[in-house]
């Protein structure tokens, strides 16, 4: 005789609703958006269906819409003008600047709107790096006072969450120095604190116009083949002051999510990035997959690897099906 029957708790919808021990909702979700200059235009990024780049005006009534589903934070991202870059991403903290601008009106319409902010130099860097350029190296510590200044002017216009993104040594320690120093002891700080040289972020890269000019980004970004590295940036970064901690690409790297998450108590965030939404419409366009239910089954792997927080482009998709 069989005692121990697990199919019990699989018996109807209604109890395995009751058992089910993972669930996402849109309060778990921070939805990227990308930004570019002018007025009323939106235009599609090719390699992400249904991803746009949009100008402030209609970035502003998107979040109004996106809001009315329940998503309340956003990641902004800029696509910054080439005439405008420069060796020290000096426009990073032009008040008068694209970025900063928005991130003010953003705040000034919806205060209760959570803005998570980039920070980092490649947007901004004629070198397309995350870190200023000296002789062919990318050099660690005089980028942390420009990534300190771009931080501060974020968080004057009304930044609720930083995300340096650089993988800079000691950043999250001098940025938050800098925010206390300048009187934003209450800005937060996502650190992306597990991010590895991947190849699934060539999509963003294309939305942004901000691949590296020359070489790559190994000597800053971690080796996709280590895991226990991953715990000497996190440790680092709690000590630092870090209030989340980032891994990212997500889906190939669960097992890291799940390794800070059983080793750190701070909340977890899991970056669903580009290329992994990207090869999702590109299935679901060839018939090849069911999208709504391979989305649904990939945030719920995040969540259940131990992500708090999912950074993601299916966001306002997920959020529409409720």
């Amino acid at each position: 005789m069989i005692s121990h029957r697990p199919r019990r708790n699989r018996k109807s919808q209604v109890i395995r609703d009751l058992v089910q021990e993972n669930t996402v909702t849109v309060n778990d979700l921070i939805f990227p958006l990308f930004l570019i200059e002018g007025k009323n235009k939106k235009s599609e990024v090719k390699s992400m269906p249904g991803i746009f780049k949009w100008t402030n005006d209609l970035l502003l009534k998107e979040i109004e819409q996106c809001m009315k589903l329940g998503i309340k934070t956003f990641a902004l991202f800029p696509n910054i003008n080439d005439k405008l870059k420069d060796k020290l991403a000096t426009e990073s903290w032009n008040k008068k600047g694209l970025y900063l601008q928005s991130i003010r009106e953003i705040k000034k319409k919806f205060p209760e709107a959570v803005i998570m902010t980039d920070v980092a130099m490649d947007p901004y860097s004629s070198d397309g790096h995350d870190g200023i350029v000296k002789n062919g190296e990318i050099v660690n510590d005089e980028t942390l006072e420009v990534l300190a200044r771009m931080a501060i002017a974020q968080a004057e216009c009304g930044a609720d969450i930083i995300g340096p993104s650089d993988m800079m040594d000691g950043r999250v320690g001098y940025l938050r120095d800098a925010l206390d120093d300048a009187g934003f002891s209450k800005v937060s700080i996502m650190s992306y604190t597990a991010k590895y040289a991947s190849a699934f972020y060539g999509p963003f890269r294309d939305a942004l116009d901000s691949a590296p000019k020359f070489g790559d980004k190994k000597t800053y970004q971690m080796n996709p083949a280590n895991s226990r590295e991953a715990l000497i940036e996190a440790e680092l970064d709690t000590m630092e002051g870090a209030d989340f901690l980032m891994v990212k690409p997500a889906l190939s790297y669960l097992d890291i999510i799940k390794l800070l998450n059983d080793n750190f108590n701070l909340p977890i965030a899991a970056y669903n990035v580009s290329g992994e939404y990207a090869m999702v419409k590109a299935a679901a366009a060839k018939g090849w997959i069911d999208g709504q239910k391979i989305m649904n089954e990939t945030l719920l792997s995040m969540k259940r690897a131990g992500a708090t927080v999912i950074l993601t482009y299916f966001a306002k998709e997920f959020a529409l099906q409720k």
